[in-house]
C-alpha cells in the first residue's frame, strides 16, 4: 500500500521540490519507505506502507533497460496467479511483490494487462522512450487517483492535497462539484470540488503524450454466469467468497477484520476464521444509543472466537477537534457522517494491525440500504395524486422531531418529500440533503444541470439494478470508498473490501432481481447463504449503519463548533451561500422544529474544508458548463450507457 504522485514538467534543471512536498503530504499513507525518480519530462514518487515482501517491492521499480517506470498504490491479490503464468513465459523474479508482478505484466501484455489484474489499485506508469505516461485506476475505484492538466503538462497524485502542493496550481471551488455535493453528501466523478482537479473514473485508464491526452474504459465485456436455481446461486456465492478472502488474507504483516455485528462484515469473519484462527476484530459501539450494535458484536466475536477489542464513542471524546482534523486527511469536505466514528475505529485498530477485512460493498450488490425499498414503494404511492402525498406530507411535519439518529418521522418525512420528486432524483434525494428547490434558496449558484447529467445514467424507468449500477458507479466510490480509503490511510492501514472481488460483483450483477431484494428482505441470497453460518439474531435483525446521532450532537456538545463554523462573517466570506437560508435552517435545527443535523454536517465539513486548503470562489466564473460525453458500463456489464458530464 502506498501513496503515489508526480507531475510532468519541461524544465531541465528542476530538483523537485514540488514532488518532495506533495510525497510529504502523503506520508501517513505510507510512512515505511519514500521513494522518487526526476528527469527531465517527468518527476514521480510514491511512499509505501510495507505489507508484502517487507524487505523489498520499494518504489519506483524500473524495467531491466530503465525504459520503463513504474509507481502503485493498492494490492494485486491475484499476484501469485500471474507470477505463475509470467514465470512459465519466461520472466524471471528479484521480489516477492505484487509491484514487481505488475511491471512485468506490463513489459508482456503491454496495457491489455490492467484487465487481468484483481485487486485495489491506482497505477502509474511512464515510458521513457515514448515520453508517454499511463494513469490506471482499479475497475471499481476502491483506490483513489486525482489529476490536472493545464499548459500541456499533467498533475497527478493519490490525494488532492498531492496537486495542490505544486504552485502553478490554483484554489479554486468547482461550482458543477459543490451542486453535485449539496445534493448527493458526496462529489461524482470525474468532478472534484477544486476546479480543474479531476477523479480518474473507476475501471478506467488516462494515456498522456506530448500535452494530450485520452482516457478510455479498459475493463473487458463480462460473460454472465449461469445460475439456474437458489441452490445454485448459494454454491456459487460460497465459493466466490471464500476465494475472495482467501487472496485477502495474504499479508505479511499483521490482519484483523472490522466487525459491526451486521451480515456483511460478520460474512467476511466467518470465511477468514475458517481459514485463520484468533483474529483480532475491531469495533465502535455507542452505548446507552438505541443504535447501539454492541450485543450482536459480541455474539459474533464470542462465536468465531476472537480478539476483539472496541471503543465506545461517547460525546466526551474530543468530537470537535477531531472533525477538524479530518478535514487535513480527509482532502475533500466528507458530508458521510460515519467518517467520524470510523476515524476512533482506525485508531484503535493501528494499534494493533496494519490491515483490516471490511464489509464494503456488500449492500451496493445485493441491495441492502433502505432505499431500494423506498424506490419500490414510492413507485405504488406515486399512483395516489401529488395533492394528497403533499396533505400527506403536511401532517407528517406535525410528528414530534426526534434526538434519534435516523427516526421513524425522519424517515417518513423524507420518503414522502422524495415520493413528489422524478424515481431517479428520490433515489438520490434519500441519501443526500438538498433538494433542488432548498439548494436555490441556500446557494448563489445552484444550477440543475451538473446533476441532471449524472442521473441521466439511470433512465426513465429504473428497476432495482438499475439503481444498483448507479450506487456502484456513484455512491460507493465517491463516498463510501472514499470514505474508507482517507480515514483508514490516515492512520496507516490497508482496508480491503473481499465483496469487491469482480468475480463477486459480476456474479451479483447477473442474479436476478428477486434473488437481492424479495420483498422487504434484502441480501436474500447472502442472508440464505449465511443461515446456519451466523447467529439467527445477526441474519434476523435490520440494518442499522454506521453512523453518528448528529441531529442529537448538533444541539448539544457539537453545537459550539457548529455556530462556530457556520457563523454569518463565515458564511459570507465563502461568497457561496445566503446567510439567511443558513441562519434559517441552524434555527430551525438548533429549536427542534426540524432534524437538518445531515444538512449542517455537510455544510460545516465544506467550510472547514475551505478554510483549511484555502479554496476561494474564482474572481472570474464561467457562465457556461461544458458538456464531456462518456460511455457508462456499469460495473460487470457489457453494455454502455451515454452520459454526459460538465467541468
Amino acid at each position: 500500500m502506498c501513496g503515489i504522485a508526480g507531475y510532468t514538467h519541461s524544465s531541465t534543471k528542476t530538483k523537485g521540490e514540488a514532488l518532495i512536498s506533495a510525497l510529504n503530504s502523503i506520508r501517513h499513507r505510507g510512512p515505511d519507505h519514500l521513494g522518487h525518480f526526476i528527469s527531465d519530462r517527468i518527476a514521480l514518487g510514491a511512499t509505501r506502507l510495507r505489507i508484502l515482501d517487507l524487505a523489498g517491492g520499494d518504489q519506483p521499480l524500473f524495467s531491466p533497460d530503465k525504459n520503463i517506470v513504474v509507481i502503485f498504490n493498492g494490492e494485486i491479490f491475484n499476484h501469485a496467479e500471474l507470477r505463475q503464468q509470467l514465470e512459465k513465459d519466461g520472466f524471471k523474479f528479484e521480489t516477492h511483490c505484487d509491484t514487481e508482478v505488475l511491471l512485468n505484466a506490463f513489459l508482456h501484455w503491454g496495457s491489455a494487462c490492467f484487465s487481468r489484474l484483481r485487486g485495489m489499485f491506482a497505477i502509474a506508469v511512464w515510458i521513457q522512450s515514448e515520453r508517454r505516461l499511463l494513469l490506471v485506476r482499479d475497475r471499481m475505484g476502491i483506490k483513489p487517483l486525482y489529476y490536472c492538466q493545464q499548459n500541456g503538462h499533467i498533475y497527478f497524485g493519490s490525494e488532492l492535497k498531492c496537486i495542490l502542493a505544486h504552485p502553478a496550481i490554483d484554489r479554486h471551488i468547482s461550482l458543477p462539484g459543490l451542486n453535485c455535493f449539496l445534493s448527493l453528501n458526496y462529489v461524482p466523478s470525474p468532478w472534484t470540488l477544486v476546479e480543474g482537479i479531476l477523479k480518474l473514473e473507476p475501471g478506467h485508464l488516462l494515456e498522456w503524450h506530448n500535452g494530450e491526452s485520452k482516457v478510455r474504459s479498459y475493463t473487458m465485456p463480462v460473460v454472465p454466469p449461469r445460475v439456474r436455481s437458489m441452490e445454485d446461486a448459494r454454491q456459487h456465492l460460497d465459493v466466490l467468497i471464500d476465494q475472495s478472502v482467501r487472496e485477502q488474507l495474504v499479508s505479511d504483516v499483521p490482519l484483523g477484520v472490522w466487525l459491526s455485528g451486521g451480515l456483511d462484515s460478520s460474512t467476511i469473519l466467518y470465511y477468514a476464521s475458517r481459514l485463520r484462527s484468533g483474529l483480532r476484530t475491531y469495533s465502535v459501539t455507542f452505548q446507552g444509543r438505541s443504535f447501539d450494535e454492541s450485543r450482536y458484536i459480541r455474539e459474533v466475536s464470542q462465536h468465531f472466537g476472537t480478539q476483539h477489542a472496541e471503543f465506545d464513542l461517547s460525546p466526551n471524546e474530543g468530537l470537535a477537534d477531531t472533525i477538524e482534523d479530518m478535514a487535513y486527511y480527509s482532502d475533500e469536505p466528507n458530508a458521510d457522517a460515519g467518517a467520524l466514528p470510523l476515524w476512533y475505529l482506525a485508531r484503535m485498530s493501528a494499534k494493533g494491525v496494519t490491515v483490516l477485512l471490511s464489509g464494503e460493498g456488500a449492500d451496493e450488490l445485493f441491495a441492502g440500504y433502505l432505499t431500494y425499498r423506498a424506490d419500490r414503494y414510492a413507485s405504488i404511492l406515486r399512483k395516489v395524486p401529488p395533492a394528497f402525498r403533499r396533505m400527506a406530507l403536511a401532517l407528517a411535519a406535525r410528528l414530534p422531531v426526534s434526538d434519534d439518529k435516523i427516526s421513524f418521522e425522519y424517515k417518513l418525512k423524507r420518503f414522502l418529500q422524495g415520493s413528489l420528486l422524478s424515481p431517479e432524483r428520490a433515489h438520490v434525494f434519500w441519501n443526500g440533503t438538498f433538494s433542488e428547490e432548498e439548494k436555490r434558496d441556500l446557494f448563489h449558484f445552484a444550477r440543475p444541470e451538473p446533476l441532471d447529467a449524472v442521473l441521466a445514467g439511470i433512465g426513465e424507468t429504473p428497476g432495482l439494478q438499475e439503481y444498483l449500477d448507479f450506487d456502484q458507479r456513484y455512491y460507493l466510490p465517491d463516498d463510501i470508498l472514499y470514505k474508507v480509503d482517507r480515514i483508514s490511510m490516515a492512520h496507516s492501514l490497508e482496508a480491503r473490501p473481499p465483496f469487491l472481488d469482480p468475480r463477486i460483483v459480476d456474479f451479483a450483477n447477473y442474479l436476478p432481481e428477486q434473488l437481492k431484494l424479495r420483498g422487504a428482505t434484502s441480501k436474500y441470497v447472502l442472508r440464505s447463504l449465511m443461515r446456519g453460518k451466523l447467529p439467527d439474531s445477526v441474519l434476523r435483525r435490520p440494518k442499522v449503519g454506521f453512523d453518528i446521532p448528529i441531529h442529537d450532537w448538533f444541539r448539544g456538545v457539537l453545537r459550539p463548533l457548529l455556530l462556530d463554523t457556520l457563523s454569518a462573517d463565515s458564511v459570507a466570506a465563502t461568497g457561496l451561500f445566503r446567510w439567511r437560508a443558513v441562519e434559517h435552517l441552524l434555527r430551525q435545527h438548533l429549536d427542534k422544529r426540524a432534524n437538518l443535523g445531515y444538512h449542517l454536517w455537510g455544510l460545516t465539513t465544506l467550510l472547514l474544508w475551505m478554510k483549511r486548503w484555502k479554496i476561494e470562489l474564482a474572481a472570474e466564473r464561467p457562465t457556461v458548463l461544458h458538456p464531456v460525453a462518456r460511455a457508462v458500463v456499469p460495473a460487470g456489464s457489457s453494455s454502455p450507457r451515454l452520459a454526459s458530464f460538465t467541468s
